[in-house]
C-alpha cells in the first residue's frame, strides 16, 4: 500500500471539516431572516461560499497528492520552534481581544494580519504589508458603505 502523503490527509481532513460545517453548524447556529432581498447580504450566503470553496481546495490537495508519486521522497523534518510559533500565536490572539475594543476592527486587522504575516516567516515582506493595509480597508468600505453594516470603530482614529 502506497503511504498517502500529508498534502492528501490534510485535504481530506478539510472535506469533512467543510462536510461538517454544511450539514450541521451552519443550518444549526447560523439563523437568516426570510426577508432578505440580496442574497450576498443573507447570513446564510458566504459561510455556504466558504464551505464550498474548502471543499474544493480540499478535493485539489487529495488530487494532487494522489497524483503526485515519488516513493524516494525523504520524510519531512519536524518545524524547528513550532511551540514557540504556537505560544506567539496565542499571544498575537490574546493581545488580539484587548486591541479590537480600543483600537478597532479595521486597525487590529491590520496589524494581526502583519504580525502574523511575518510570524509565519513570509517569502513576500511587501505584498504582505500591502495586504494587511488594503484587504481590512476594502472589507471595511465594502460592509460600510454598500451594504451599511456598522464596523466597530477604536477609540482614537474613525475611518469615514
Amino acid at each position: 500500500m502506497q503511504r498517502i502523503k500529508r498534502q492528501s490527509l490534510i485535504g481530506i481532513a478539510s472535506i469533512i471539516v467543510a462536510a461538517i460545517l454544511m450539514f450541521a453548524v451552519i443550518p444549526t447556529w447560523v439563523s437568516s431572516p426570510s426577508n432578505v432581498r440580496n442574497i450576498v447580504l443573507s447570513p446564510l450566503f458566504w459561510p455556504y461560499i466558504l464551505s464550498g470553496l474548502t471543499v474544493l481546495i480540499g478535493l485539489g490537495l487529495v488530487v494532487t497528492g494522489f497524483f503526485t508519486t515519488d516513493p524516494d521522497e525523504p520524510e519531512q523534518p519536524a518545524i524547528s520552534g513550532g511551540y514557540r510559533r504556537l505560544g506567539i500565536l496565542a499571544a498575537i490572539m490574546a493581545l488580539t481581544m484587548f486591541a479590537l475594543p480600543r483600537l478597532g476592527m479595521v486597525w487590529t486587522s491590520m496589524l494581526i494580519f502583519a504580525a502574523t504575516a511575518f510570524l509565519i516567516r513570509t517569502s513576500h515582506p511587501r505584498t504582505a504589508i500591502i495586504c494587511a493595509i488594503t484587504v481590512p480597508l476594502v472589507l471595511y468600505g465594502f460592509f460600510a458603505h454598500v451594504a451599511s453594516v456598522a464596523i466597530p470603530q477604536g477609540n482614537y482614529v474613525r475611518l469615514p
